[in-house]
């Protein structure tokens, strides 16, 4: 049985609309801190226009918006690290480190320590940039409110347990170090 489907490759509108949307998750942490800067200080019309609130959006809730856009933010940047990460140390490993490679993965030549490290980094990575553009997916919605728009159920519960997530991450990551 010969079942054939004509599958249309990615237009260049839609990868545009991809990577806006990559984009717009890298920089929830700068937008949501101008916003929550600017709600605190009393400028409500650019944190409005920063969040795309409607002008009678009221200040408390812009507020609130703005606190959780900056956790939000928190998290994509942790993962837009581990993107650069995964980048750096799959895909450009031989240039990132010069040797010996006896005790690398996939070592102790440098060709096989490089497709090692480069086929760990594949899926972490895709898994990242899938996380960035569900993240963005998700502070749309959780902004639906303040354009006058519904928001599903699910997605303040979400919204928290990411940033507890998050939360614990970083007081697991800072405990290490020390």
């Amino acid at each position: 049985m010969n079942v054939s489907r004509n599958v249309a490759a990615p237009t260049p509108a839609l990868k545009r609309g991809f990577a806006r949307q990559l984009g717009e998750a890298v920089i929830l942490f700068p937008l949501g801190l101008f916003a929550l800067v600017m709600a605190l200080g009393g400028q409500g019309g650019p944190a409005r226009r920063v969040l795309r609130a409607q002008p009678g959006a009221s200040a408390v809730r812009v507020i609130a918006h703005a606190a959780l856009t900056v956790l939000l933010g928190v998290l994509a940047l942790i993962l837009a690290g581990v993107l650069a990460l995964g980048t750096a140390r799959g895909l450009f490993y031989g240039f990132v480190d010069s040797g010996p490679y006896d005790d690398s993965w996939g070592g102790p030549s440098k060709a096989g320590a490089w497709l090692a490290h480069f086929g760990v980094s594949l899926p972490i990575s895709a898994a990242a940039i899938g996380l960035l553009y569900g993240l963005a997916a998700l502070h749309r919605r959780l902004t639906a409110p303040l354009r006058g728009e519904r928001r599903p159920a699910w997605v303040l519960p979400t919204v928290l347990l990411s940033c507890l997530a998050t939360a614990l991450f970083l007081f697991a990551f800072i405990r290490q170090l020390n």
